[in-house]
Parts: C-alpha cells; sequence; structure tokens
C-alpha cells in the first residue's frame, strides 16, 4: 500500500482533577571534622506545616468565592477522588489564608483611595453569632473604581450593619466624587463638602421603569425614553475606545445635554400636573430633588452616569450567598472579604483568579512588606522562576 494523505479529527477530552503528593527531599550533611550537621531549611508555606500546596489552597478559595461551591460540596467533590478533607480542615485553610491575603487587601484599599472617582454600594449577608438565639444582618460595602480608570480593583468592607459611620470610616481624609444611590448613609460625607455626590441615572430610570412595567404611569414611558436616549450616547462613547476624559466630556456637552435639558423640563411640566401623592409623583420628585448629582456627568469626562458598574461587583455577593447562605462571623465575614477584594480585582484585570493566587500564596511568606504592592492584581506579574 502507498500512503497518499491522511485524515484528522479532533474531539475535546477531559480529565476530572487529580491529587497528588508532592515531595521536598532536603540532604543531611554532616562535617566527618567537626560533627557540624547542616540540612536546608523547609521552604516557608502560607500555612506552615500543612498539608496543603499553595495551588490547593487557591482551588479551594477560588471555587468557594468565584464558583460559589461551599466547602461541604467541595469535599463531596473531593471524597470522589479518594481525598478525605473535613469540614473544619476546609474552612481553617480559608481562615487563614484571609488573614494572610489582608495586608494585601489593605494595600489595594489604599491604591483606590488614590483615585479620583470612586463607585460605592452595600449590600446585606447573613451573618450566624455563635450563642445568639437568631442570625444577624450583616453588610457588604463595595467600593470601586470607574471602568475607565488604568487601575480596575474593588475594595470590599464586611460590617455588622448599615450605618453611615462605616462609609464614613473607610473614606475618612478622602476627598473625590462619589458615585452612588439615594442611600442616607453616605449623606454626612456631601455635608462635608471634603466628597462630591455623583448620582445614578439607572436608580433613577428604575422608578419610572417599574411605574411603566406595572402599569400604573400614563406618562413614565416618556421619561424611559428620554433616559434611553442618553444611555444610546454612552454606548457611542463606549465604542470610542481611544478617547480621553476631554473628548467624552465635549461629546456629552454637544449630545447629552440637550437631551439632558429635555428631560428637565419633562420633569417639572408633570411635576406640577401629577398628585403629589401619585408613585409617579414620587419618581418625578427622585429626579428633580437629586438634578445636580444625576447631571454632574456632563462636565467630566471621568464620571460614569450610573452606579452599574459597582453593582456588577456585588453579583459576585448575592451568587455566593445563595449557596453558602451565610457567613460563620463578622471575623470570617471580613476575611471572605479580603479573599473576595482580590479575586474579583484579579478577573477586573483579566487575570486568571486560579493562577493569580496560586502564585501570590507562593510568594507571600517571603516577599518583602514593603514591596507588597508589587502583588496587587493591576500590577502582578508571574513570578519567572
Amino acid at each position: 500500500m502507498r500512503r497518499i494523505g491522511e485524515d484528522v479529527s479532533e474531539k475535546l477530552n477531559f480529565r476530572p482533577a487529580q491529587f497528588y503528593k508532592e515531595q521536598h527531599i532536603r540532604g543531611k550533611w554532616v562535617c566527618d571534622q567537626c560533627d557540624i550537621l547542616t540540612q536546608q531549611a523547609m521552604p516557608a508555606h502560607v500555612i506552615d506545616k500543612g498539608i496543603a500546596s499553595a495551588e490547593l489552597l487557591s482551588h479551594v478559595l477560588v471555587s468557594k468565592y468565584a464558583d460559589h461551591l461551599p466547602l461541604y460540596r467541595q469535599r463531596q467533590i473531593f471524597l470522589r477522588a479518594g481525598i478525605d478533607l473535613s469540614r473544619s480542615t476546609l474552612s481553617d485553610w480559608v481562615g487563614r489564608c484571609g488573614v494572610e491575603l489582608e495586608p494585601l487587601a489593605d494595600a489595594l484599599k489604599h491604591v483606590v483611595l488614590q483615585q479620583q472617582v470612586i463607585h460605592a454600594d452595600e449590600t446585606p449577608v447573613t451573618v450566624m453569632q455563635i450563642g445568639e438565639k437568631k442570625p444577624k444582618k450583616g453588610y457588604v460595602w463595595a467600593y470601586a473604581t470607574t471602568q475607565d480608570n488604568p487601575v480596575l480593583a474593588v475594595i470590599y468592607d464586611f460590617q455588622d450593619s448599615r450605618s453611615g459611620q462605616h462609609a464614613e470610616a473607610f473614606l475618612k481624609g478622602w476627598q473625590g466624587y462619589l458615585v452612588c444611590d439615594d442611600y442616607s448613609g453616605y449623606k454626612a460625607r456631601f455635608r462635608s463638602g471634603q466628597i462630591i455626590e455623583v448620582g445614578c441615572m439607572a436608580h433613577a430610570r428604575r422608578k419610572f421603569h417599574e411605574l411603566h412595567v406595572t402599569g400604573k404611569s400614563q406618562i413614565a414611558e416618556q421619561a424611559l425614553v428620554l433616559i434611553q436616549k442618553l444611555y444610546a450616547i454612552e454606548a457611542e462613547l463606549r465604542k470610542k475606545t481611544d478617547g480621553t476624559a476631554e473628548d467624552r466630556c465635549e461629546y456629552r456637552q454637544q449630545h447629552s445635554q440637550p437631551v439632558m435639558q429635555q428631560l428637565y423640563e419633562w420633569l417639572n411640566q408633570h411635576h406640577l400636573t401629577v398628585p403629589s401623592s401619585s408613585p409617579t409623583a414620587r419618581a418625578i420628585n427622585y429626579s428633580l430633588k437629586r438634578w445636580e448629582a444625576l447631571s454632574r456627568y456632563l462636565d467630566d469626562g471621568n464620571l460614569p452616569i450610573d452606579n452599574n458598574w459597582i453593582e456588577n461587583q456585588m453579583r459576585p455577593w448575592a451568587l455566593g450567598r445563595k449557596n453558602w447562605l451565610f457567613a460563620g462571623s463578622l471575623r470570617s465575614g471580613q476575611r471572605a472579604a479580603n479573599i473576595m477584594t482580590l479575586i474579583q480585582s484579579a478577573k477586573l484585570n483579566g487575570l486568571d483568579p486560579y493562577a493569580y493566587l496560586s502564585d501570590v500564596l507562593k510568594r507571600l511568606p517571603t516577599h518583602k512588606v514593603t514591596q507588597i504592592e508589587e502583588l496587587l492584581p493591576h500590577r502582578w506579574q508571574p513570578d519567572q522562576n
């Protein structure tokens, strides 16, 4: 037979995750002349004398906080692979990693607070307090840089309440523009004059959208049409990837400003005609009372039109609490916030969170504290050794 060619077909195959033991052999050496024993020291690990490698720790963290797999489900998966790891062991690993990663979360917080524009939002998370008769409601506060910022980062701050004092403590000493909803917890900082409020057009739109879909208002659609035009202009701006803040400001002044003026006139017109106690009046009043904050983005190309960016960063918590249900304590919630801060920030920077955390957990025990910023997601480079 004479070969005249070939056909090649490919199939995508799968090999389940496998555990394997990694051995570190350290020879012992003795001097025949002086009997001095020499042996290389054990390499430093995040969990000293623990059996888990940095890769396994990273896998557990990413599985729980990025893939939303509670530890009991992870244990079941490990059992199928022939490895019996108790939930208490896995929980201890997660907690200790949360503590070790705290310096990175603190360093990233410092970077975020150096930015001129910050998004802010908060969401509830159930906390199971030992000794308490019933669970308590805690809150995760989130602070993030804008989409257009060269530094992409989000910080999660886990606290025991929704009190505005937590936002005030986090933002203490910071001056700039804060993009947020109408929650009163931020108002104290606005009154000080150090922080300038940037309103969320999505929240204003939501008021009218709810009225429209439920049929409670005959005129809500008119407001939605005008707001839709504003978002269409923002969509055009996003296509101009090479545009500067000045370009965005000029474009908004030319295209968005006239639409905002129409919307303002429409709000004032119907404010006088609809019953003051009606849902439509409440939606109109919401926008009119915050009009200065809502229209502030027109005069600065660094400001966004809404707060949707930070709400997207809250989704991992919303998905997570449907799976792992609660935080074991305020302290464990704070450790989880440290881990989630780094995982979500890594994703924002286009990194594989597993590869990022694996490398960071290896380098962290011997990394200089003065150079900790080198390990932050927006500056991280894989170890080439």
